[in-house]
């Protein structure tokens, strides 16, 4: 009989919605703006995506290109490598606009990425990008509150609830119904989005198309589903608990700010002062530091390269390095190399550590508020976290690495120990023929799993929330009729 309730409510509230011109209109024009937002951010992710590939093409072509020279220094000319976006970053952008896509790779220097959108931008970013992620995540359940703070108020005012419940419903019925069609009505925005978006990658970019994207798809659906159903829980709850339909659309407004606005700027506020990152040159310092320990190789002196140099004497049995079977310049550029790579490393772990302490609290404010829960899921899922964002500069680093230890083995293995002696005919450099040898970077995209590893705890906030609100509408027995 309950089940009977819950359709006829539903059926009653999306109908009667339906029947109301503000409500279609509103249906419109929220379509149209996702739509419009969705086709331009796709766009520019294709856009960016060739300016990638033919950027990407022309570095490699300089690369091989280079003349005749000296190993190492092709390992000062460097190479540049660029952000790629995944497939779905058009439908969630996230923190893509921030951050930098073009990162230049050298021997001895890990550079930061630059060139972010941002940058280039005025100071009206700061309030935000305008993104179809945007509006799912914030305007459309202020939209629910707005089409649902008086489902249940309004008939307590205008009596209908009495007549209700002498035909047998009851409170558990009346919530149920008419928080289904409210979400009913809610996934009329969203659906059609999510097919929209489909549609662009599959008949623009079928090539994308594979088990890992319609994965990442129907958690999308699934995630942004549940995340819906708890708005219009939520907003039906409220509209069930106030006296009047004023109260409750003021209650859900006040919920919507602290949700939308309050909450997520002082999680972050205080994980970025309890959690202080290092400024770039404090960590530079720590970096130069650190290296300072292990050891300098532009120091004759250095314990450590002395150590190193006896070593490699005595076990050649040669009195010199000129003698050495090896260029061994090379060497102690190779074990430089080493040596500054791992002190960057370890500071940058700690830097690491430091960042995802203050993601964490965000985080665990979502145990308060869904609204950033579902921003982590839907970032994860789009790859436009910050996840994916430090893959890219931890692969560019390895490659970074590779490239600057392959040219220290050209120079330790075809490099001359005497300064100034012919090789070919050539004094102390290569054919050029070395550099087409060593491959073109190639950034592989985060998996399915590895993107959604951290963001768990906000998957079970979502799922918190929906059992939490489950209850209240299930233990809801004491609510007045009049």
């Amino acid at each position: 009989m309950r089940a009977h309730h819950i359709k006829v409510f539903a059926h009653q509230v999306l109908v009667t919605k339906l029947k109301t011109k503000s409500v279609v209109y509103l249906l419109l024009i929220f379509n149209l703006l996702l739509f419009v937002s969705l086709y331009t951010e796709f766009r520019v992710r294709t856009q960016d995506h060739h300016h990638v590939e033919q950027y990407s093409k022309e570095v490699r072509q300089r690369w091989e290109n280079n003349p005749d020279k000296h190993p190492h220094r092709m390992a000062h000319y460097g190479y540049l490598v660029f952000r790629q976006k995944y497939p779905l970053g058009f439908f969630d952008p996230g923190i893509h606009h921030f951050l930098g896509n073009v990162i230049f790779l050298e021997a001895h220097q890990q550079n930061t990425i630059n060139s972010s959108e941002a940058s280039y931008s005025s100071g009206l970013l700061r309030f935000g990008y305008f993104s179809a992620s945007m509006l799912l995540q914030v305007l459309v359940p202020l939209l629910i509150f707005f089409w649902g703070f008086n489902l249940v108020s309004q008939d307590r005012e205008n009596g209908t609830l009495k007549i209700v419940f002498t035909q047998g419903a009851d409170w558990r019925g009346v919530l149920w119904g008419k928080t289904l069609g409210l979400y009913l009505l809610a996934m009329l925005v969203f659906v059609p989005a999510l097919i929209f978006s489909l549609l662009l990658v599959w008949f623009h970019e079928a090539s994308l198309v594979n088990s890992q994207l319609m994965s990442r798809f129907g958690l999308l659906f699934v995630t942004y589903g549940l995340y819906f159903f708890l708005m219009a829980i939520l907003a039906v709850y409220v509209s069930g608990r106030s006296k009047s339909s004023r109260g409750a659309l003021i209650t859900l407004l006040g919920i919507w700010l602290f949700f939308s606005l309050i909450l997520p700027k002082l999680a972050t506020t205080y994980g970025q002062a309890k959690y202080p990152a290092p400024s770039k040159i404090a960590f530079d310092i720590k970096v130069e530091e650190e290296l300072l320990k292990l050891g300098d190789s532009h120091n004759p002196d250095d314990p450590h390269y002395q150590h190193l140099k006896d070593s490699v004497l005595a076990v050649h049995k040669v009195n010199s390095t000129d003698q050495l079977p090896f260029n061994y310049q090379g060497f102690v550029m190779k074990e430089g190399e080493k040596l500054s790579s791992k002190a960057y490393n370890k500071r940058y772990e700690k830097l690491l550590q430091i960042y995802q302490k203050q993601n964490n609290m965000l985080r665990l404010a979502g145990i308060v508020n869904p609204m950033v829960a579902i921003k982590q899921v839907s970032m994860a899922l789009a790859g436009s976290g910050y996840a994916t964002y430090d893959d890219f500069r931890a692969q560019a680093e390895k490659y970074r690495y590779s490239l600057a230890q392959k040219m220290n083995d050209l120079q330790i293995k075809l490099i001359s120990n005497v300064r100034g002696k012919r090789i070919q005919g050539k004094p102390d450099i290569l054919d050029k023929s070395h550099w087409a040898q060593f491959p073109d970077f190639n950034y592989r995209f985060l998996s399915f799993s590895q993107s959604l590893a951290q963001e768990y705890l906000s998957l079970l906030v979502l799922l918190g929330w929906m059992l939490g609100l489950g209850l209240l509408v299930h233990y809801s027995k004491s609510l007045k009729v009049i």
